[in-house]
């Protein structure tokens, strides 16, 4: 038996039918895959344990400003504890700031703004 729930989803039996399947043809499990990488940051040692399309992701946005991986990691701790004081949470912040690097490659200018 379905039952119609908000935004047009539809759910049967306690499982939701969604429009968009996110594991659409060709998905690739192993961007899930956690790796652990040695990086320095500011000059210090440390492990970063991210999936693997985390890294490919902070490779892109390197390449695109022309640094390394950790120089960009670097960039991101210095200015979280410039701007904000820190973070309690590194490893989250670095997923955040690459969700929002794809989505604002994602996002097209309206009206030459």
């Amino acid at each position: 038996m379905s039952r119609g729930v908000g935004n047009g989803v539809m759910e049967t039996c306690g499982f939701h039918q969604i429009k968009g399947d996110p594991f659409a043809k060709g998905f690739d499990m192993g961007l899930a895959k956690p790796l652990s990488r040695s990086v320095r940051l500011n000059g210090f040692s440390t492990c970063l344990r991210l999936e693997q399309i985390y890294w490919n992701i902070l490779t892109e946005i390197a390449r695109i400003n022309a640094c390394s991986v950790s120089a960009l990691l670097s960039y991101v701790d210095r200015e979280v504890h410039l701007r904000y004081g820190g973070v309690k949470n590194f490893s989250g912040l670095v997923r955040v700031v690459c969700v929002v690097h794809v989505l604002k490659s994602r996002v097209t200018p309206m009206n030459g703004d």
